[in-house]
């Protein structure tokens, strides 16, 4: 199962839902895979301790390859498999970000290099989940994450900016839809940040479930553990498995796969 994380808006909690999605994953003893498109790395730095320096063991190495076409040469181009780090959470793998996917990204659009994510995820098929986060704009690299998906997680931080940033959001994967990957599904609406005793979180979250958007049960609430997890590189699973905000993505990840504890 592929599954991307996104939302145009910054700062609704992509790569922590992602990581920690994704570490739970690895814990139940599915072979999973991180793929970090944001070129801000911080998927790459919450998975690893850090940001990888060279380009050439990151996902820039396999997109400035896929603009290079040289019938004489073989064997110079990196397989997505080949760039996969460890990390060190046992079943749990990284296809890191680095700051050079910025400049590529002009060239691949002119070329239509908007399929071979999807291309190289395809060929990864002994990974039993596939998490994919996002920057946070509907770029080159976002489109290619949804083209490449079969599942859509998109993260709500409870705001009527959230609110109106869905709605936009939700046109453009429908156009995604229509025009590059019909098999593609929203999944569900992840409830982040959200204060039980607030009011306007509560109303904000009951009218899109009136209006029919597909809100997931679970809700995410509000935590320092989250900055603490990321100061220490370790997703809540192994940095506070007994924490109530860690129950808390175990229940999300239980809905999403139809399991109970």
């Amino acid at each position: 199962m592929r599954r991307v994380i996104f939302n145009q808006k910054g700062g609704v909690g992509k790569s922590t839902i992602t990581c920690n999605l994704a570490a739970i994953s690895a814990a139940e003893g599915k072979s999973t895979l991180v793929v970090d498109l944001d070129i801000q790395g911080n998927t790459t730095h919450y998975l690893l301790g850090g940001k990888i320096e060279d380009p050439e063991e990151t996902l820039a190495k396999f997109f400035r390859d896929t603009l290079t076409i040289n019938p004489f040469a073989k064997n110079q181009k990196a397989s997505a498999r080949e760039l996969i780090q460890d990390t060190p959470f046992p079943n749990l793998y990284l296809l890191a970000s680095h700051p050079d996917m910025e400049e590529l990204q002009t060239r691949l659009e002119s070329r239509h290099k908007i399929y071979k994510l999807r291309e190289a995820l395809e060929q990864l098929n002994d990974f039993d989940h596939i998490y994919i986060d996002t920057p946070p704009i509907l770029n080159f690299y976002s489109r290619s994450a949804l083209i490449a998906a079969e599942r859509c997680l998109i993260p709500f931080d409870c705001d009527a900016f959230s609110r109106d940033a869905l709605y936009k959001l939700l046109e453009a994967i429908a156009e995604i839809r229509a025009d590059h990957n019909e098999n593609l599904i929203v999944e569900g609406v992840v409830v982040n940040q959200f204060q039980r005793r607030a009011r306007l979180p509560q109303q904000l979250v009951e009218e899109l479930s009136a209006e029919g958007h597909p809100v997931l049960k679970t809700r995410i609430s509000p935590s320092v553990k989250v900055r603490e997890s990321h100061s220490q590189a370790q997703p809540l699973i192994h940095y506070a498995p007994d924490h109530k905000l860690t129950e808390e993505f175990r229940n999300l990840y239980r809905e999403l796969h139809g399991t109970s504890a």
